[in-house]
Order: structure tokens, then C-alpha cells, then sequence
């Protein structure tokens, strides 16, 4: 796709990785991140295309926010990114871990619409897609651009034109979409369902899902 501006609302494993390949499509990357010194090797080899800021910073400057963050950071960062996110496509990788994000974690589950439907309830008027909250950061770096069947990004949401530019973005990055569904359809991929973390191909994930 045409070349955008990609916020990136938390640099760690999965963010930091897919920044790098947005990057290396000629796509421009601001990480919101609070370590952005950690980002330098980054920022200098891409200057014209990479910075670092706050996570607000980040959510302002994409025409599209990938938010990668712990979901027990959500609560409190979603008053402050929200009004820069409305109306925009947000791509939701988080996945809600009791061991890591407590209480937070059984609330998301629990949410009718499952953990990304609880992440657009703190996002109002965001065009939240589920993504890349499958697939290992390193599996990710590996199989980037792999021949043939791709690596296969499931994604799932509400709003046609969202997931269309979520799928722009997955083929940039180097993979295969695989649309799920509704927002509410995520729950099919996330932890402890039969396809998380497999690394599946396209094509595999496509027929584990029953959406070939």
C-alpha cells in the first residue's frame, strides 16, 4: 500500500519487530515508547522514517496506532491515547494473560465481546481490529517474506475499510491475512485456543478456522 504513518503505541517484543519491517517497507513509524533511547540503533538507521516518543506521541502521529502492550496497561493508558485514536484503525496484538495482568485479564475474557472488544470499550470511536496477537515476535522476524504460503496474521473487526488497510499492512510486514470475522470472532484466536501460537501458514490457519 501507499506509504502511511504508523504509530506504534508500546516498542517491545512484537512492536519493536513489526516496526522494523514497516520501516523496511518505506512506511514512516513513530514508537510511543518510555524507554525510546532503547529505539536509537533503530531511529538512526531510518532517520527520515523512525522516531520515538511518548505513547500519546505515537497515537497522534499514526494515521494507523498498532497498540502492543501489556492489556493490564489499558485501564490507564486509554484515557490518554483515546481522543488521539478516534476515527482512526487501531490493530489490538494484546492477549490477556491471568499471570501477568491479574484481574484485568479475567475482565477482558469475560468481556461478551472477548479481550479486543474490552480493549475498544477504553478506545471510543477507534476502528479496533484484532491483530498479530497470535504469532511469536521471533517467528515474526523469521518468517517475514517467507516464500510461498505466507505466515498467516489472523485478524478480526466490525469495520470493512479498517480491515482492509489491516491487511495492506500485514502483507507490508511480510505475511498472509486470514480474516476471521467480527471484532467478537477474535476469541477464536486468542491464548488457549487450538491456532494460537502455532505459526501457521495462511492456508492452515484458513482451514483450522473454517474460513478457507
Amino acid at each position: 500500500m501507499a506509504p502511511v504513518k504508523i504509530g506504534i503505541v508500546g516498542a517491545g517484543m512484537i512492536g519493536g519487530t513489526l516496526g522494523r519491517l514497516w520501516l523496511r517497507a518505506g512506511h514512516q513509524v513513530r514508537f510511543g515508547t518510555r524507554h525510546p533511547e532503547t529505539l536509537q540503533g533503530v531511529i538512526e538507521e531510518e532517520p527520515t522514517l523512525a522516531s520515538a516518543g511518548s505513547a500519546e506521541d505515537a497515537a497522534a502521529f499514526g494515521d494507523v496506532v498498532l497498540l502492543a502492550v501489556p492489556l493490564a496497561a489499558v485501564p490507564g493508558l486509554g484515557p490518554s491515547i483515546a481522543p488521539f485514536v478516534a476515527g482512526k484503525v487501531v490493530l489490538d496484538a494484546s492477549n490477556p494473560y491471568p499471570d501477568r495482568d491479574g484481574a484485568v485479564a479475567t475482565e477482558a475474557t469475560e468481556h461478551p465481546g472477548g479481550c479486543s472488544a474490552w480493549v475498544a470499550s477504553h478506545l471510543a470511536g477507534a476502528h479496533v481490529v484484532k491483530a498479530f496477537n497470535t504469532v511469536y515476535f521471533r517467528t515474526l522476524e523469521e518468517q517475514a517474506h517467507r516464500p510461498g504460503d505466507g505466515l498467516g496474521i489472523t485478524l478480526a473487526g466490525d469495520d470493512p475499510e479498517a480491515l482492509a488497510t489491516a491487511a495492506a499492512l500485514v502483507r507490508d510486514a511480510g505475511f498472509a491475512p486470514v480474516m476471521v470475522g467480527a471484532l467478537d470472532e477474535g476469541r477464536r484466536v486468542e491464548p488457549g485456543t487450538p491456532t494460537y501460537n502455532t505459526g501457521m501458514s495462511a492456508s492452515e490457519l484458513a482451514l483450522a478456522l473454517g474460513v478457507a
